[in-house]
């Protein structure tokens, strides 16, 4: 099978510690081992041509940089990951941006206005219960529960998964619009 690419936020580097030795004390490895919060996932971003990178960067290009908030742990209703909460309306505009950019428009059913950003734990896989690592989840990350993390994206990464059985790795960083041109007056 061939490798898959996917555009994300990667959160601060404290928080990826934290959930880096989360997943390294459960002995959690799967395709989620560079904690990342996906803003476009692989539906049409081809590995076997890589046109699209220049439209998406174009998009990324134009954004600005956006807020994020990051709560506590859920489980998916359908059972497929365990994963810490992220809102970011900002963050939906920017992957309704990207879709819109592919052409021709190709997406996930989970994709679209309807996005549920989250920032993954653990992926279901056989031998691992879901359910248990929630209530260890629900300790190790109570303080965002009661109070949720805020920070701002100023870059999106794309991110490239070898094949079965691989991880999602960042490639490098695309930067968000961070100013104003120069001579530009804000509006």
């Amino acid at each position: 099978m061939s490798p898959s690419y996917l555009l994300a936020v990667l959160p601060p580097p404290e928080l990826a510690e934290r959930i880096q030795n989360f997943r390294s004390t459960h002995n959690l490895k799967d395709a989620a081992a560079v904690p990342h919060i996906t803003v476009k996932a692989r539906s049409g971003l081809s590995p076997e041509a890589l046109d699209w990178q220049d439209a998406l960067r174009g998009v990324v290009g134009q954004h600005s940089p956006f807020m994020l908030e990051i709560g506590g742990p859920r489980l998916f209703r359908n059972g497929t990951a365990l994963y810490l909460e992220a809102r970011s309306p900002e963050a939906v505009r920017l992957h309704l941006a990207l879709l819109d950019a592919l052409k021709p428009a190709k997406f996930f059913g989970y994709e679209g206005a309807a996005l549920k950003l989250h920032l993954s734990l653990a992926l279901a896989r056989r031998g691992v219960e879901l359910p248990e690592l929630l209530t260890a989840a629900q300790a190790e990350f109570a303080d965002l529960e009661r109070e949720p993390l805020v920070f701002t994206a100023h870059t999106l990464t794309p991110m490239r998964k070898p094949g079965p059985g691989g991880f999602y790795a960042p490639l490098e960083e695309w930067s968000l619009l961070g100013r104003s041109p120069a001579g530009a007056t804000p509006q």
